[in-house]
């Protein structure tokens, strides 16, 4: 009797919890559909390609590789912006609407103001990077943002064109069989862009915990890898209207992979160290430090007040700085705050900086007038100087033209999002209330003909004195722009003008016409089968920058 009444209750138990759950996705598809009309009414007058029932605008601009490989997403959003004027409606899915945005005019609307990030896409973010400045709105976003600015100063930066320098070393010149002088020798074509990414990822460890690896280790392949996931996944997830729920998204093997990649990205957040090394002015017992265990001794440290220690290194560190920045309150950052933003920069400092050098490079080979120009700038500026100087990157304006010209045409960040925390309304009379999203194109902002003539040209011209002055300042994005713009692009310049200048100094770059890259969206500006370049190096006439002092 007991075994039925137990079945009896078991069944009605389970009748009621799949009512409860139909109630529930009833109730959140009503939420849903609410939205969706509100996104829709909201962007009534702003006209723009047909919508698939169910997929809306992701078939077009998330095709496979073989569409890829004929048009590109990326150029499928400049011939819509060639069709619909200033903007158009971008839906992803049938509940995520945007209004896809390409004007000067219409950006200045929008980012002069400092609205918040999307949360429909930045909150994907979180797991990977926590609650930091690239996903952080708000008063916390205020205070983050002024303690964090005493870590881009030019005091602070000013040491670290010696790190810069010192990591384009070691890829350049260093006799391993993975560096590119011997690399060269073979006279065969290599994909750049992962080097590039293992130099820029040994910079930012110099700079953010004091302490580098020139040797390409499995933890940073390892890194490597789950760096290209997390961008690939994320991607994938914005551009797929099943995976905006996080319950569905953590059930399935994409998500399930996402979180291992973040498991991986995490570790490296804490360098490693050779055991009984000083570090934070503290003995290290054991050879593998967490971020927690760094944060921690490093805390020590300070707290033993040996600032004049701190002041006789040949930089602060950005962990450093975080440390000891306070508000006017004195509140200092959390635990879980030095976490968030260690692993904002360390995503917004690499990849970024990555593609923004790997393309730059590639653009070198396709136009060697201008490389062969860049070349001689720098050569003159050294003059009889062994190793390039702060005040040095002042000086190199012909490279600084073609470094902004490749961001033109090959933005590392193609594509940002935000929502109005207000009614906008535009220069042409249209306007769209508050609680709407907006997608920036910066891509197809960069390669608007009505601002940028013949733009598809690469004429770093475009960006002297005269031509810049003349020019909307909202025209030109590609660290973003207003109260949220990109704290840290000056560091990332000043890093891609040493870069580059040594990479110039020691070899001639020819691009591999067999190999063309095939631009993809990644979060970042990617290749979808590598950037290939041969490398001839030019002598040891050309390699004065590369010695050391």
């Amino acid at each position: 009797m007991v075994p039925v009444s137990l079945s009896v209750s078991l069944s009605c138990l389970g009748l009621w919890a799949s009512g409860l759950i139909l109630v529930l996705c009833f109730l959140k598809l009503i939420c849903l559909l609410v939205r969706r009309q509100s996104l829709a009414r909201a962007m009534d007058s702003f006209p723009g390609p047909p919508t698939h029932w169910l997929f809306g605008h992701i078939h077009e601009v998330c095709g496979g590789f073989k569409e890829m490989q004929k048009t590109g997403s990326l150029d499928k959003m400049v011939s819509w912006a060639h069709q619909f004027p200033y903007a158009h409606q971008l839906w992803l899915g049938q509940f995520l609407g945007f209004l896809n945005i390409y004007d000067p005019d219409y950006a200045k609307a929008v980012y002069s103001r400092g609205d918040p990030k999307a949360s429909d896409v930045y909150d994907f973010f979180v797991p990977w990077i926590g609650k930091g400045l690239l996903v952080l709105q708000g008063p916390k976003w205020f205070q983050h943002r002024r303690l964090l600015s005493s870590g881009f100063h030019n005091d602070v930066l000013k040491p670290y064109v010696a790190v810069f320098a010192d990591s384009a070393r070691a890829m350049l010149m260093n006799s391993n069989a993975d560096k590119w002088e011997e690399k060269a020798r073979d006279g065969k074509s290599f994909d750049i862009f992962c080097d590039m990414g293992h130099t820029t990822l040994n910079i930012l460890l110099k700079c953010i915990f004091g302490k580098g690896d020139s040797d390409l280790s499995h933890r940073d392949r390892s890194f490597h890898r789950a760096i290209r996931d997390l961008t690939l996944l994320l991607q994938q997830r914005i551009q797929s209207s099943q995976y905006h729920n996080d319950f569905i998204y953590w059930l399935t093997p994409h998500g399930r992979r996402f979180l291992r990649a973040c498991q991986v990205a995490h570790d490296h957040r804490g360098p490693q160290f050779p055991c009984g090394q000083i570090i934070g002015f503290q003995a290290v017992t054991h050879c593998a430090l967490g971020p927690d265990q760094v944060i921690k001794e490093r805390k020590a440290a300070l707290q033993d007040k040996k600032e004049q220690e701190i002041k006789n290194r040949k930089h602060r560190d950005f962990l450093d700085i975080l440390l000891g920045v306070q508000d006017e309150n004195g509140i200092k950052l959390s635990d879980a705050d030095l976490r968030a933003e260690v692993d904002t920069f360390m995503f917004a400092g690499h990849d970024t900086t990555t593609s923004g050098i790997s393309w730059f490079l590639y653009c070198m080979a396709l136009y060697p007038e201008h490389q062969q120009r860049c070349r001689k700038e720098v050569r003159e500026i050294l003059g009889d100087q062994n190793s390039l100087q702060w005040e040095d990157l002042g000086k190199m304006t012909y490279l600084t033209m073609c470094i902004k010209e490749t961001f033109r045409l090959y933005p590392p960040v193609p594509q940002v999002y935000r929502q109005l925390s207000k009614p906008v309304s535009f220069v042409d009379g249209r306007s769209l209330p508050a609680g709407s999203l907006i997608s920036l194109h910066i891509y197809a902002l960069h390669r608007n003909s009505t601002v940028w003539p013949n733009p598809e040209v690469f004429d770093p011209m475009r960006f002297s004195n005269e031509n810049t002055s003349q020019r909307h300042p909202y025209a030109y994005m590609p660290f973003s722009a207003g109260p949220r713009n990109c704290i840290g692009q000056q560091f990332a310049m000043n890093e891609m003008k040493v870069i580059t200048a040594l990479c110039l100094l020691r070899f001639e770059f020819v691009p591999d016409f067999l190999r063309p890259p095939i631009k993809t969206l990644q979060l970042v500006l990617r290749s979808e089968n590598g950037i290939y370049l041969h490398l001839k190096p030019l002598g040891l006439s050309s390699e004065k920058g590369l010695c050391q002092d």
